[in-house]
């Protein structure tokens, strides 16, 4: 007997999506009657060319390679000292490139989102694309081949490539870029770990293990596992810092115990001290960390930190903050915050207890946020109610003067890392991809693509080209200079002038 079909009718799809349309446009209309802001508009713009003429889109194409490139051209005297301090171990009378060429041409690999090393051979080579480069660069005396630069970081220190980095982090600090993004006055740190890739064979002694099933029984794989460190600033602005590789090496190999995400935030905790020994730091991070050690590393450094608490976490202190904040219900908080509605409470000074016998302790505070807002169900075409709650461990007591900007604009900028390790994998600058089974070759690659990932964060915030970001979306606008630097697109003479006067970097 044949089954009645499920599937909505023609006549029942179109009211279905009449039924949607005039729910969306409801709740729209009533949040702008309560003085809701709508969101910024998150896809790019779905006109066709704004150009029309040649001549526009000459002058377009100029401009936004002058101030891309001028981002890169202005960080070229830091770029230099720091390459030179990289000990270049190779024969000096059968050296053709010389390091610092090689070290720029894998930056700018990365700046225009080249998909591998055969591709950067392939559309970096070409006669006009080589001699527009040498053009603004003329640092680059010679065409590399990616083989050379792959052998330069098999013997090289590449963790100096990282030490460039962080110099480049220093100078835009010292400069007070940032000073209108921070919080409390920190300068908020997001820390995330994630898997670059694996394979089903060992190639390296510092890969990690682990054992996954699959269809025919369980087998060992084999993967790569950072710790990442990025600058994490209200409205999305996310900045690569530092990177933590966990090593096999680096665990209890006598025991069998390789490396974990927490033995990597210790190393990485006191590399970040060091390297930013007076910065004021607010240390976003999940609820992996919600521990007493990691709670004392923080003070001992003398960071701020928002810590996700999950329910699981530390039973102890959820279970005093519930007691106490039934008790204090003169600390709590309501506010509309875009379109939700939002309720705090929150507890001050809970003495947690940790170590052996209980003989450690902290004052944490606590605060939960529960919201609720509405949005229309794409099945249903109708109107629902959503929640969501949060709970953060704060090391700052709280108040409702500063709940706003320590859980809303700071410990939600969390999630600003997720969104830059994304980035990074599916948007152009192959953090997946190996590039090398050499274990310091792989650091060095990677090391590149967070400078160029970098560089691309700083233009795309860039005043300059905010309007060509809203036009042509990121990844559009590195498209767009990296075809005008491979075409005959370019006027020397009015680049010439451009480039030469003072340059100023100005962030929306």
């Amino acid at each position: 007997m044949k089954k009645t079909s499920r599937r909505p009718s023609r006549e029942q799809i179109k009211a279905q999506i009449k039924q949607r349309k005039h729910a969306q446009k409801k709740l729209r209309q009533d949040e702008k009657a309560k003085g809701f802001k709508a969101p910024s508009h998150a896809t790019i713009s779905n006109g066709k060319c704004k150009y029309e003429s040649i001549e526009q889109e000459y002058t377009a194409r100029n401009e936004a390679v002058a101030e891309k490139i001028g981002i890169f051209r202005a960080k070229m005297p830091v770029l230099l000292k720091q390459l030179s301090k990289i000990e270049d171990p190779r024969n000096p009378k059968k050296i053709k490139h010389n390091l610092s060429t090689l070290m720029i041409y894998g930056i700018l690999m990365f700046v225009f989102q080249m998909s591998s090393s055969r591709e950067a051979n392939r559309e970096m080579s070409r006669p006009l694309f080589w001699q527009n480069l040498q053009f603004f660069f003329p640092e680059l005396e010679s065409l590399p081949h990616h083989d050379t630069l792959k052998r330069l970081l098999a013997v090289i220190d590449v963790n100096q490539i990282e030490q460039l980095h962080l110099e480049l982090i220093r100078q835009l600090i010292r400069k007070k870029k940032f000073r209108r993004y921070l919080i409390d006055e920190c300068y908020p740190i997001a820390i995330d770990g994630t898997g670059k890739f694996k394979r089903d064979w060992i190639w390296a002694e510092e890969c990690l293990q682990r054992t996954v099933t699959q269809a025919d029984g369980e087998h060992l794989q084999y993967h790569v596992y950072i710790l990442e460190a990025n600058l994490a600033f209200r409205d999305g602005m996310t900045i690569p810092l530092m990177s933590e590789m966990l090593s096999y090496t680096e665990g209890d190999t006598a025991n069998d115990k390789q490396d974990c995400e927490l033995k990597a935030f210790y190393r990485l905790a006191q590399r970040l001290k060091s390297a930013f020994p007076a910065l004021k730091i607010m240390v976003l991070i999940d609820g992996l960390y919600a521990k007493g050690p990691v709670v004392e590393v923080c003070r001992k450094n003398k960071w701020q930190f928002m810590i996700v608490l999950k329910d699981k976490s530390l039973p102890s202190v959820m279970s005093e903050f519930e007691a106490l904040a039934a008790l204090e219900i003169k600390n709590r908080f309501r506010q509309g915050w875009g379109n939700r509605k939002q309720v705090f409470k929150w507890v001050n000074s809970i003495d947690y207890r940790f170590g052996p016998n209980d003989k450690k302790s902290q004052i944490l505070h606590v605060v939960e946020c529960q919201e609720r807002w509405q949005q229309v169900n794409p099945q249903t075409g109708q109107l629902e109610d959503k929640s969501s709650r949060h709970v953060w461990l704060s090391s700052k007591p709280l108040n409702r003067f500063n709940l706003h900007e320590r859980c809303n604009l700071g410990a939600r900028a969390r999630w600003g890392i997720e969104t830059g390790i994304l980035v990074e994998k599916h948007h152009g600058y192959r953090y997946e991809h190996c590039f090398s089974y050499n274990w310091n070759v792989m650091k060095g690659y990677h090391y590149l693509m967070r400078l160029g990932h970098m560089f691309n964060v700083l233009a795309r915030y860039s005043e300059r080209l905010a309007k060509v970001v809203k036009d042509t979306g990121v990844r559009g606008l590195i498209h767009f200079i990296r075809e005008t630097i491979a075409n005959p697109w370019l006027d020397y003479e009015w680049l010439e002038i451009r480039l030469a006067a003072p340059f100023q970097l100005r962030l929306v």
